[in-house]
């Protein structure tokens, strides 16, 4: 069950990232989904090195303040994706 609520909270964080995220990104609903689970896994390490000052790999809970530092997260997957694909094209 746990991971039925993983891809549900990445669904919808990586949703609400790519709509606050200014700019065109590219990518379907499984690449959304992706980046948002591995949003709530940064932002779920984040938020736990932050109050015990350890690196865990831990993601966000299924609850309001887990889908904003799981959005959190996503934005910054997002940033990341958008730096590994971006062609330096001229």
């Amino acid at each position: 069950m746990n991971l039925l609520a993983w891809i549900v909270l990445g669904i919808i964080a990586g949703a609400i990232a790519k709509a606050i995220y200014p700019g065109r990104q590219g990518g379907n609903i499984l690449t959304t989904m992706i980046l948002g689970i591995i949003g709530a896994f940064i932002g779920g390490s984040l938020v736990t090195f932050f109050e015990t000052g350890t690196l865990q790999l831990t993601a966000a809970t299924l609850s309001i303040p887990g889908l904003v530092v799981a959005v959190i997260g996503a934005l910054v997957a997002i940033f990341l994706w958008g730096l590994f694909t971006r062609s330096n094209a001229v």
